[in-house]
């Protein structure tokens, strides 16, 4: 009604003012003037105490004195408040996922990039990738050699390896994170360690920081990494390297030449598999990572549990699973579905 000339160019006119005013009277007397308020406070940072502001200025007033009372609040002729209120009125809307990406729509019906200090989901996703890209770097680096020694040992000594990569499992990762909560105490056992070797003069500051929480991860996603990587050494054969070196390799060469390619689609399974768990982590993070820390599931469980926005969980959900199922369609385009090996 009052609002279907509202195009997001310029101030509608007074009958979308008297609706609003009959609006917000109308949600006052029913008591929802305060949830009101909440929702379009999510459009529009500061908009809350704005229109609880308008509603106090319209208990006693009526007609033109109840007009001339929105009017007076400034906030009403801003040029961003119109086009906000008008995509809370349609089914569908693209306010969350643009709000998601830092983005929103401005006075032209525009898509534009919101002012740097109300952004901060980019900087959360990024963020998210980095550590999940260093937690898997760092199990990679440990779960290659520890496979290959598994994989070339006797078969008994092998066994109790892999019963020592697999026994994190018989524990929820929640005991294993609070765990990591004792151990990266400033004076705790891993400060002790590091005092006791010489790394370090000082205790350092582990706990509530990148380092700490990038730590803890590495430690409870090394045999996500390292068991599709062995899968694949133990069927390799060892008579493939006595071959390349009768037959004049070098060892580095025949490593890199035979033994790299095949164990080629163990390394990037272990990865890929690492990398997406890694995105969705939580609980290690809550209880480990600093606030600077928190990583995007921590927002989604945020806007789910406090904030009740589930529109922006939903968005945020959104959007890490479009980059989850881009990132498999990348790994299976480049190695194929048919050469990944996770087990």
């Amino acid at each position: 009604g009052a609002l279907a000339g509202c195009t997001g160019q310029g101030l509608p006119g007074d009958d979308a003012f008297a609706a609003l005013a009959a609006d917000l009277k109308d949600n006052q007397a029913k008591g929802t003037a305060y949830e009101l308020a909440k929702s379009l406070n999510a459009r529009l940072p500061g908009a809350r105490s704005q229109l609880l502001k308008t509603v106090r200025k319209l208990e006693n007033a009526d007609g033109q004195a109840a007009l001339d009372a929105v009017k007076s609040v400034p906030f009403w002729s801003a040029p961003t408040t119109w086009p906000a209120i008008r995509s809370g009125t349609n089914s569908l809307t693209s306010f969350y996922l643009l709000s998601a990406l830092d983005l929103r729509w401005n006075a032209d019906g525009g898509v534009e990039r919101v002012p740097p200090e109300q952004a901060i989901f980019i900087q959360v996703f990024l963020r998210t990738f980095f550590v999940a890209a260093s937690v898997t770097l760092a199990t990679l680096i440990l779960a290659f050699p520890l496979a290959y020694l598994i994989a070339n040992v006797p078969k008994g000594l092998a066994a109790i390896l892999i019963v020592a990569v697999l026994l994190p499992f018989w524990t929820s990762i929640l005991v294993r994170t609070a765990a990591w909560t004792v151990l990266l105490q400033k004076f705790g056992l891993v400060n002790d360690f590091l005092l006791l070797i010489g790394v370090t003069s000082d205790r350092l500051d582990l706990m509530y920081s990148r380092i700490g929480l990038i730590i803890a991860m590495t430690h409870i996603q090394l045999p996500f990494t390292l068991l599709p990587i062995y899968s694949v050494m133990r069927t390799i054969p060892p008579s493939q390297m006595k071959a390349a070196y009768s037959l004049g390799a070098r060892p580095f060469t025949a490593f890199r030449r035979i033994y790299i390619p095949q164990v080629f689609p163990g390394v990037m399974a272990g990865c890929m598999l690492t990398f997406i768990l890694c995105l969705g982590y939580y609980i290690t993070p809550a209880l480990i990572g600093g606030a600077s820390d928190q990583l995007i599931s921590n927002f989604i469980a945020n806007y789910v549990n406090v904030e009740l926005n589930w529109e922006m969980a939903a968005a945020l959900s959104f959007i890490l699973l479009v980059f989850t199922l881009a990132l498999f369609g990348i790994f299976a385009r480049v190695l194929g579905l048919d050469r990944l090996k996770l087990v």
